[in-house]
């Protein structure tokens, strides 16, 4: 009888295997089915490489993401400080320091928060590195998570500095009086500014469209807001006008966690105003959900 086992070079004996081929049945691993999905379930794995993909991006040049806006908000400060408010001027029953500070610590969160997300996408279009977004096994779920929450943590780290900043310029009180409306509406402006950033991000096609819509949409909202006077001053044409504003809630319900005052009205207005942004996050949430889910723009 021919002896058909193989042998090492040393003579031995080569221990036998099991075949590893999917087409041959018997083996003991088989991969799954064309078209089958392996992996179930959050791909928690690859959301987490996703999410610190883009935390360590803005990461590695935190001079200009995170602390060149903390002294740009407090150029701000400083500006309007000495032209607006001499003479020892009171707003909300507060120094005008201390009245225009909340505001701007949140406009920073909110323009940061879009810069993020909105370069996300734009980037790899521009780059030719999309698919590296496009070839991991994440859903569209997954990756919107992924970039939305490396933007608002860009968001949280600028509102940290530029805090840190105005705490420690003469003139200006932070306490917190309500905690839930800073955290809250400081979350929620955030989330906002970063879903409209990545749906910016997925239509843009060169950096000039991300730049209209900076210059001719978050500008304005932010600058119109109340981040610098109480709406009470307007018109009121204007104040109607202001209160279709979402960046005028964000605005006013951060100012109401310092304050304890704002121009929405006591904390019943105030709370319904955190409820209305967060459905207004949901609408837009499941709006770029779907752009992610299409392909739209970013698959040939």
């Amino acid at each position: 009888m021919a002896d058909n086992a193989t042998y090492d070079p040393l003579g031995n004996p080569a221990p036998v295997t099991e075949s590893t081929d999917a087409d041959k049945p018997g083996g003991r691993f088989q991969f799954a089915p064309r078209g089958q999905p392996v992996i179930t379930g959050i791909n928690r794995v690859g959301l987490q490489a996703l999410y610190m993909k883009e935390v360590r991006r803005f990461l590695k040049v935190q001079t200009q993401t995170i602390w060149a806006p903390a002294f740009t908000t407090l150029l701000f400060l400083v500006i309007f400080a000495v032209a607006l408010g001499r003479e020892g001027r009171m707003v909300l029953g507060v120094p005008f320091a201390t009245f225009v500070a909340p505001g701007l610590i949140v406009m920073a969160m909110m323009q940061n928060a879009f810069a993020n997300s909105s370069f996300s996408l734009l980037g790899g279009k521009i780059q030719g590195t999309i698919i590296d977004y496009l070839m991991p096994p994440l859903s569209p779920g997954e990756v919107m998570a992924g970039i939305l929450g490396a933007a608002v943590t860009r968001a949280v780290l600028v509102g940290l500095a530029v805090s840190l900043a105005m705490a420690l310029w003469p003139g200006v009180t932070l306490a917190a009086v309500h905690p839930w409306a800073i955290v809250w509406f400081g979350l929620m402006g955030a989330l906002m500014l970063a879903i409209v950033g990545l749906m910016t991000s997925i239509w843009a096609e060169k950096f000039d469209h991300n730049a209209a819509i900076t210059n001719f949409v978050i500008a304005p909202l932010s600058l119109l807001s109340g981040t610098f006077y109480t709406i009470e001053n307007l018109h009121g044409v204007f104040q109607t006008i202001s209160r279709f504003n979402p960046f005028f809630y964000v605005i006013s319900g951060f100012r109401y966690g310092f304050l304890g005052a704002s121009d929405i009205g006591d904390g019943g207005h105030v709370a319904i105003a955190g409820l209305g942004l967060a459905a207004v996050n949901g609408v837009l949430m499941a709006g770029v959900y779907m752009l992610l889910r299409s392909g739209w723009k970013l698959k040939s």
